[in-house]
């Protein structure tokens, strides 16, 4: 269990508190990014109504999510929160899928990665209710239905942030414990990679499918 135990990090102390990073996360995530930026570029670099393979595939992430979004969210809001929720799923589906790749790992795998775009989601659904709503209203919907209510309905909305940077955690780490665990069992077989495969493109893919749809119901309960 040493590659899930062992933790690259490198510590900067600032203002007498140790500030701790996780260099394997950053680096993949940066992997991430970088391959996202070059999908973009071949996916426009010449666009034509003959479309290229790779503008092809983007034209389809960009299709079914807008329609998505427009089916959660009104038409005006779509084109608002479109280029989020696409934005998310890809960046969550690449990091998913970068686990197959050997010597690379998922940033999904670390829950501060999880953590942090439960978090933004929850800011930006409750700036969308706000915004919709109006300040009062919204407060005043804490109070429903009744007015004792209210600190579970804080509570409810804190655990929504838990419950879906956790589920997308532990399936993703779940998956590489698995993993590690089988291919030292069954070390040069063709069960583990066929493991990777299958946490990897179908898991992973369906993980970040739900991660995006989720954040696209909270945003709509705020909003409606």
């Amino acid at each position: 269990m040493d590659d899930l135990t062992s933790i690259p990090q490198f510590v900067i102390r600032l203002f007498g508190v140790n500030l701790v990073f996780n260099t394997e996360t950053i680096f993949m995530t940066w992997i991430v990014m970088a391959a996202l930026i070059v999908f973009g570029f071949l996916a426009t670099r010449k666009a034509s109504f003959m479309p290229n393979p790779v503008q092809q595939v983007a034209e389809l992430f960009v299709k079914a999510f807008y329609d998505l979004t427009k089916d959660a969210l009104d038409d005006r809001m779509a084109k608002n929160y479109f280029p989020l929720v696409c934005g998310l799923f890809m960046f969550l589906l690449f990091s998913n899928w970068l686990g197959v790749i050997p010597k690379l790992s998922e940033p999904t795998k670390d829950l501060n990665t999880t953590l942090g775009f439960g978090i933004m989601g929850f800011f930006i659904a409750h700036y969308a209710g706000i915004k919709k709503k109006g300040i009062k209203q919204y407060l005043s919907e804490y109070f429903q239905p009744i007015f004792f209510m209210a600190p579970l309905n804080v509570i409810g909305e804190f655990a929504k942030v838990i419950s879906i940077s956790f589920r997308l955690y532990g399936n993703i780490l779940g998956g590489s414990i698995i993993i590690l665990i089988v291919s030292h069992l069954v070390y040069g077989l063709m069960l583990p990679p066929f493991l990777m495969c299958f946490f990897g493109f179908f898991v992973g893919t369906i993980q970040a499918f739900v991660f995006t749809m989720l954040t696209v119901v909270y945003i709509s309960v705020q909003v409606k």
